[in-house]
């Protein structure tokens, strides 16, 4: 790898971003996500993942389609409805945690920088054994959101508000 130059993998947990952009009553567009963290003349993009939980099929078709477009490979799986005792309510939830982990070793000869959309503390691990083959580990996430053994473990923090002005979504 030519160390010129930093190569860098995205890898985005959609669902857990979806929450993290509701708590924060804004939401980010994913091409200004591709665009600032590669704006720098030494980093190039190797990778950029995104991964959802689907309702059906036709679910999130348009977004899906769009994500594809901009470059990002789509990870998908179906929704599964789980029923909460403490609550007395169903939600729904499709874990992706596994194929996050996977894409990352399965490219990980690839990249020496990692940006991690996801506050989940399931991560902790993997990304340790990433940082112990010299990966530069970006996270990023919301107060709140974020696990402290994800933050702790990660070689950088960034708070999903200080990037608002950069990655906001804009409606025009």
């Amino acid at each position: 790898m030519n160390h010129i130059f930093n190569y860098v993998s995205i890898f985005v947990d959609g669902n857990n971003m979806f929450y993290a952009q509701q708590k924060n009553g804004w939401f980010f567009d994913p091409r200004k996500i591709l665009e600032y963290f590669t704006r720098e003349q030494h980093i190039r993009l190797v990778n950029a993942f995104w991964y959802t939980g689907l309702k059906d099929y036709q679910d999130q078709r348009g977004f899906r389609d769009a994500l594809i477009s901009l470059g990002y490979t789509v990870r998908t799986k179906f929704l599964k409805e789980y029923y909460d005792d403490n609550s007395g309510r169903y939600s729904q939830k499709a874990n992706l945690d596994i194929e996050i982990v996977i894409d990352m070793f399965n490219t990980v000869e690839q990249y020496n920088r990692v940006v991690l959309f996801s506050g989940d503390g399931d991560f902790e691990r993997a990304i340790e054994l990433l940082r112990s083959k010299n990966t530069h580990i970006t996270v990023v996430s919301t107060e709140g959101m974020i696990a402290r053994e994800l933050r702790n473990v990660s070689d950088q923090y960034i708070d999903l508000n200080s990037l608002r002005s950069e990655i906001e979504k804009s409606d025009f």
